[in-house]
């Protein structure tokens, strides 16, 4: 009996010891700064031009905003997809400025460089209302806007094109927009498992963003990108940076509600797209495992009627214009020169 006494004390002594190195080791983990950005990032974000930012209602919003074609009158703005942030355009920016006057950027609240508040209701109403204020800052709220957008950045584009279609006051005057491999549909949407942990996670949510690091944030977006293109570990840390800048990753299960949203107010947002006569483009990486071939392309071609699209190389996937920079680039060109 003493010896089973002696062996349970040892045990709790164990057990103590393990905690005792554990706290430390965990407060130490939680408290890893952010990875430093790469000369890509540091390009793209504004090392060779001015860093922009605006206030939209006390809170900084990183922009950026290219120069290119002199004489030309036309602007097409970009919108980032999840999680990342404008990074995303990095590789097709200086060909598109190479067309249009005006080649502009966000990143969105949330995400990348902008300010992430916490807690928030981050919704996509407010985003749309933030791409509205941007252009209002820069003065171009009377021009007409190309639009285009990738994965999350779609959903704010519908919104866009709803409060167009409505004739909301302060809203953009579109002339054509290009989607390119976004949920546009729930129904055929399939979200990775971390998101949906993330996104209905309750008080487990908290935790798990707390808890995310490099490794665990290039083991989830790696599978959707296709075999033969996928991200540099550069690129990946590159992204990471732009998440945890301003403590980005405890925001991402307030950022998922997105998905809630879109469910929501579909028949409003995927109407918008199907009722509007103005040119609508979608480039199509058909490997992409979130929203997959051929079930989302028979919706979309169902739905819309009036919009082309574009499929890209069967290896292509979730981000075409990372993964196929020129492809993703001709086929956007094409679609603009053909009105």
């Amino acid at each position: 009996e003493i010896r089973r006494d002696q062996a349970r004390s040892g045990m709790r002594e164990w057990w103590v010891q393990v905690g005792l190195l554990a706290v430390p080791l965990l407060a130490a983990y939680l408290h890893i700064p952010p990875p430093p950005p790469s000369f890509p990032l540091l390009f793209t974000h504004g090392s060779h031009q001015a860093i922009f930012f605006f206030t939209y209602k006390g809170l900084n919003i990183f922009y950026q905003d290219s120069v290119g074609v002199v004489g030309s009158p036309e602007i097409v703005v970009l919108l980032h997809g999840f999680p990342t942030s404008s990074y995303d355009w990095y590789k097709i920016c200086e060909g598109l400025t190479l067309r249009f006057h005006r080649v502009i950027a966000l990143d969105f609240l949330g995400f990348g460089f902008s300010d992430k508040p916490r807690p928030h209701h981050y919704s996509i109403f407010e985003q749309a209302s933030i791409v509205e204020a941007l252009l209002r800052h820069l003065g171009l709220q009377n021009r007409r806007i190309k639009l285009f957008s990738h994965d999350y950045g779609d959903i704010v584009a519908q919104e866009l094109l709803y409060r167009f279609k409505q004739n909301r006051s302060g809203q953009l005057t579109i002339k054509s927009l290009c989607l390119s491999n976004g949920g546009i549909f729930p129904e055929t949407h399939h979200p990775l498992l971390l998101q949906k942990l993330l996104k209905d996670g309750g008080m487990l949510s908290p935790i798990l963003t707390r808890l995310m690091n490099f490794f665990v944030f290039s083991r989830g977006l790696t599978p959707v990108f296709g075999p033969y293109t996928r991200p540099s570990e550069s690129e990946l840390w590159d992204m990471w940076a732009g998440i945890r800048n301003n403590d980005g990753n405890l925001v991402i299960d307030s950022l998922l509600q997105y998905i809630n949203q879109r469910k929501k107010f579909r028949r409003c947002w995927v109407g918008a797209l199907a009722s509007v006569s103005m040119p609508i483009h979608f480039i199509y990486g058909p490997l992409d495992p979130v929203n997959p071939y051929p079930e989302f392309l028979e919706l979309y071609r169902k739905t819309l009627l009036l919009s082309t699209v574009l499929i890209l190389d069967d290896h292509i996937s979730h981000y075409p214009q990372l993964e196929d920079p020129m492809g993703f680039l001709n086929a956007y060109m094409g679609f603009i020169n053909s009105f």
